[in-house]
């Protein structure tokens, strides 16, 4: 991977401080915005679930219903009802900072469009913040390498691997200027980066991509903004639409921050699966928990496959949010009054 490639595209982002062309303002175009309704009595509820020390991020391993922990600047196995087991810890092992936020995603085997080569089923692919950073790539052989670098005048803000393929199957990480400007860039498996939008407003926490059944929306990068509360839909071309305004509490630390799309065949067995990261002195505090969303509960709440779930960072409070001709918002669950919930939701049996 040419850094110099990454430089060009992301160069211009400093120059964009205190310029008004450059400033974040709301996302181009409009879309659907509707607000999550009142609390109901018949909220579904996050429920602590295994304690593990600070952690951060997970990511579905496949249909087995093992999922990968990111946690301490370290990588896990876990299934539930097991054991929490070390991940890639042999010569050439991961392991990163543990106070950042290093989110995790995991590639599948498609081929990437305009090339003959693909990421590799079981890839994972995590965030590296801090004075250098960049994308850090952990093949299933359990090594750790230096994917990408991009300039230290930013921050690294998300990731998610497009398995539908309206952006051609590649890597998708967006990145914060000091400005507050989000670029979204798609990787390649062939060393090649290009940019989707450099104009986009903030996006954070667990992004994800769209199945093709959810409406007019399908196959979009779907990103969560705690800021204003808005889940915004970035499409291939860069247009970036306000998907839902989630009606539920906003601002750093507080508003939606994870999001994740019900897969298909799940069922009442099943359930979701969120981080609870420990932030001592935080008005969420956090407490170290993996968090578990029973299947049946969901499925009452008249969640579907396909549905998205938005949660904030603090208290864990969900949306779903189903599109077809139109999209709806309903208010579905809350977790622990102390959560802070971070990262993606991901699904297992």
């Amino acid at each position: 991977m040419k850094d110099r490639r990454l430089q060009a595209i992301l160069a211009g982002l400093a120059a964009c401080i205190g310029v008004t062309a450059c400033a974040a303002g709301p996302a181009s175009g409009t879309g659907p915005m509707h607000r999550a309704g009142a609390a109901s009595p018949a909220l579904a509820h996050w429920i602590k679930f295994k304690h593990i020390p600070a952690v951060l991020d997970l990511a579905s391993r496949g249909g087995d219903g093992s999922m990968f922990v990111a946690a301490a600047g370290r990588l896990f196995t876990f299934r539930p009802g097991g054991a929490l087991t070390a991940y890639a810890r042999g010569p050439g092992g991961y392991q990163t900072a543990r106070g950042p936020e290093p989110y995790i995603a995991v590639t599948g085997g498609q081929r990437v469009a305009g090339t003959r080569c693909s990421f590799g089923t079981g890839t994972i692919f995590a965030l590296e913040p801090g004075k250098h950073p960049g994308i850090i790539r952990v093949g299933t052989d359990g090594r750790a390498s230096r994917f990408a670098s991009v300039p230290s005048t930013g921050q690294l803000t998300g990731l998610a691997f497009d398995g539908v393929g309206h952006f051609g199957h590649h890597l998708l990480v967006t990145f914060r200027s000091p400005s507050g400007v989000t670029t979204v860039l798609a990787f390649g498996c062939a060393s090649r980066v290009r940019t989707i939008t450099s104009k986009g407003p903030a996006m954070e926490g667990g992004l994800a991509v769209a199945p093709a059944s959810f409406g007019r929306f399908g196959g979009d990068l779907i990103a969560p903004n705690e800021r204003d509360g808005r889940v915004y839909a970035v499409r291939p071309d860069g247009t970036v639409l306000t998907l839902a305004a989630s009606g539920l509490p906003h601002g750093g630390d507080i508003g939606v921050e994870s999001a994740g799309f019900v897969p298909p065949g799940f069922g009442a067995s099943d359930s979701a699966y969120l981080a609870d990261r420990l932030v001592p002195r935080n008005r969420h505090p956090g407490d170290d928990s993996l968090l578990r969303l029973p299947g049946s509960a969901l499925i009452k709440s008249g969640a579907r496959a396909g549905d998205l779930l938005v949660a904030t960072e603090g208290s864990a409070r969900t949306i779903l949010i189903r599109c077809t001709a139109t999209c709806t918002v309903k208010y579905t669950a809350i977790g622990p009054a102390v959560a802070h919930a971070e990262g993606h939701i991901i699904f297992a049996r």
